[in-house]
């Protein structure tokens, strides 16, 4: 049995817009090993949750995904028809959505919308089915669980419903969740909670986590491995240790920059930002995409250290030396340049 829950390979995808195509993610590559969270951490817009829509086949019709392979659990899912999608998303893999105030069905009970997933796709009794539902319910901390599967949405508060999508995404047991910004209209505190419960549920059923945020502090938290993602592209993946230690792209210094630091940050002093917009994707891009972005802090950034191995048939990607599964991916020249690293001249597969 493969150890990795998701093999993903060079995933393009195309939006036609009025005004040209828009190519919102352009080329990425990435895996999730089982019991493993990767983070996809990026601004908003630059193709983190369509890139969580490509993997669950739940693209809109207009978009168009193209990819080397696409492998669920060492399966070869690339070429699934809906049909075939249909009978793993809620299986083998589910999805935890970023709103849980709008993605329960209003219309229909708690303990319907629970049981829906494993009554459709395992060789269970309704009986069976719902005491699966109250234990999965007590299992993410929801009390009177009996009494909540009779209740509609409207009667649960926020932190209660995400707690229910959880439950609902784990009533198969499935080898992958996808949790595109979870907590995110969440207050702090329930936020705090949520993310605990995540982290002690891949304990229990060792599941592959691909976690989809903003947020830097959920990185550090919750992530094995973190995979920034800027304008459609992975420009950095390694693990938590490599990327905060060492963060070799000028985009994810920058990220870091913002985070504010207790004892660091002076009363008064403005927070740290990335200076510019990201650029428009639509029609042919040329020229660098962290272009007007650059700022003084980053310029005089003290050089970090880091030696550089460029990858075969790849231009502008690196392997970092001395620091295994830590690579970098540039746009152009300039990028590289305002790294400060050190390039070596041998090329590595």
């Amino acid at each position: 049995m493969t150890n990795k829950a998701l093999n993903v390979e060079n995933l393009y995808i195309d939006i036609p817009l009025a005004e040209g195509v828009l190519h919102a993610v352009d080329g990425i590559t990435l895996h999730v090993d089982r019991g493993e969270t990767l983070c996809i951490v990026g601004e908003s817009g630059c193709g983190k949750s369509l890139t969580s829509l490509a993997i669950m086949g739940l693209l809109p019709k207009a978009a168009s995904r193209n990819m080397i392979a696409l492998e669920l659990g060492g399966i070869d899912i690339l070429n699934y028809s809906q049909k075939q999608m249909s009978n793993i998303r809620g299986n083998k893999m589910a999805m935890i959505f970023q709103e849980p105030m709008t993605s329960l069905n209003p219309a229909y009970s708690i303990g319907n919308q629970l049981m829906e997933a494993i009554l459709r796709h395992k060789n269970i009794s309704r009986k069976d089915a719902r005491t699966r539902a109250v234990e999965l319910l007590q299992k993410v901390g929801i009390i009177d669980a009996v009494n909540r599967l009779r209740q509609f949405p409207h009667q649960l508060s926020g932190g209660l419903r995400q707690r229910v999508m959880i439950a609902m995404a784990l009533m198969c047991s499935p080898d992958l969740i996808i949790a595109d910004e979870p907590t995110t209209a969440l207050d702090v505190t329930i936020q705090a909670q949520i993310l605990s419960l995540l982290k002690d549920l891949q304990d229990d059923f060792g599941m592959g986590l691909l976690l989809i945020t903003h947020d830097m502090g959920v990185v550090a938290r919750m992530a094995d491995r973190v995979a920034v993602m800027y304008a459609g592209q992975i420009v950095e993946q390694g693990s938590v240790h490599q990327l905060f230690d060492n963060p070799a792209h000028p985009y994810t210094r920058g990220l870091m920059r913002c985070i504010p630091v207790p004892g660091k940050v002076k009363r008064g002093e403005p927070l740290g930002t990335i200076p510019g917009m990201v650029p428009s994707l639509v029609g042919k891009f040329s020229g660098c995409r962290f272009d007007g972005r650059w700022s003084e802090s980053v310029d005089n950034d003290p050089d970090p250290m880091l030696s550089l191995e460029p990858i075969s048939e790849k231009k502008y990607s690196y392997n970092v030396e001395g620091s295994v599964g830590h690579s970098v991916r540039f746009c152009c020249d300039q990028c590289l340049s305002n790294s400060k690293a050190k390039v070596s001249s041998t090329k590595v597969a």
